[in-house]
């Protein structure tokens, strides 16, 4: 009898310890200031934007926060502090398949190009699943897309010239 309880407890703990950290993440690592651990929760309390992609004819919406947000956030340098030794940096992001893409960081500034990548949770007003993972990066005006990142899991930051 109270080997039933002990187990029925252990188990509902072991589940709310599974719940807690399941919780899916994207890490923000590297040469930054401040290294961070983003949810979807975080993500939805910074300025939110959107992005329009057609592929095959068919319309996707993504809703996300864009990814000079959050590098601001972690303390990499922008706008007029993105110079002289700064400007030898780039991006590294990362899928939880193992897939890799690298931006410079120059290429993620709004002040020095027009060229907005989003760090995306959802999709025509839902959260993103399967396939697309929880989070990816939507690069517009990229032409293939290949650098349009799912199942992204982590970003990094890498200083060539410190």
């Amino acid at each position: 009898m109270y080997t039933r309880r002990y187990l029925a407890c252990a188990v509902f703990a072991f589940g709310v310890l599974y719940a807690q950290e399941a919780q899916p993440s994207i890490q923000i690592g590297g040469d930054v200031k401040q290294p961070l651990t983003l949810t979807a929760d975080d993500l939805a309390k910074m300025p939110r934007a959107t992005v329009r992609t057609s592929s095959n004819g068919m319309e996707t919406v993504y809703e996300g926060v864009w990814l000079h947000e959050v590098l601001k956030k972690a303390g990499v340098p922008q706008g007029g502090e993105l110079r002289g030794k700064a400007l030898a940096g780039y991006v590294l992001a990362q899928a939880q398949d193992g897939y890799q893409v690298v931006f410079s960081l120059g290429e993620l500034d709004p002040a020095f190009i027009d060229n907005e990548i989003l760090l995306a949770d959802t999709a025509n007003g839902k959260p993103l699943f399967g396939a697309q993972g929880r989070f990816r990066l939507v690069v517009p005006k990229d032409k293939p897309g290949a650098r349009s990142v799912r199942m992204l899991t982590r970003i990094d930051v890498v200083q060539l010239r410190k």
